[in-house]
């Protein structure tokens, strides 16, 4: 069994996944979003009494709590018992490529080590990068009225122009991130 876990699944798998659950959350009403757990913990911790737009009955999200609770524990579990310390992310070598020119080494890990270590967080750089992309996401996320995932999968899935229009200005900001600055600053 652990081995069809640590193994490579077949694509479609995934989209089998996130589509049956897609249709659960539109047959019960339910709409997803990461970003609106923000909302709902700071009107737990009583915003709404000094913000109108934290003030809403909370308690009706909290199945969204349980659902990032269990992503975060997803991941610990997946990171602490289902990796190994010398397995090298596999990529294509245009990729790889790709990466060099835009100033990443090879992958070692999940995430590239010139954005996300501890020595990358502790250059001027490094730090401006994650503090004003952080920013520009969490402006991103509440004018757009909710985050990629809550546009790209649900929003999609319920077919709202909105999401479609929020979803191709996401892209195009990667892609402006991808070959404009990401090539300048590194």
């Amino acid at each position: 069994m652990l081995d069809f876990i640590l193994g490579p699944w077949p694509w479609w798998f995934s989209g089998l996944v996130i589509s049956s659950i897609m249709f659960l959350l539109l047959f019960f009403g339910k709409s997803f979003g990461f970003s609106a757990n923000l909302r709902t913990m700071c009107a737990i911790g009583g915003a709404g009494k000094r913000v109108k737009f934290f003030d809403f009955d909370w308690k009706k999200q909290i199945w969204n709590l349980v659902f990032l609770v269990g992503a975060i524990l997803g991941g610990f579990i997946a990171n602490t018992f289902l990796t190994t310390p010398d397995h090298v992310v596999e990529i294509s070598e245009n990729t790889i490529k790709d990466l060099q020119q835009l100033g990443f080494e090879s992958p070692t890990s999940i995430q590239p080590m010139e954005l996300f270590s501890i020595e990358s967080l502790l250059t001027l750089k490094g730090f401006l990068v994650l503090a004003v992309g952080g920013f520009l996401v969490g402006f991103g996320a509440r004018y757009a009225g909710g985050c990629t995932s809550g546009h790209a999968i649900s929003g999609i899935s319920d077919l709202q122009i909105p999401s479609m229009i929020a979803v191709a200005g996401f892209f195009i900001g990667g892609l402006i991130m991808t070959f404009g600055i990401f090539p300048l600053i590194f």
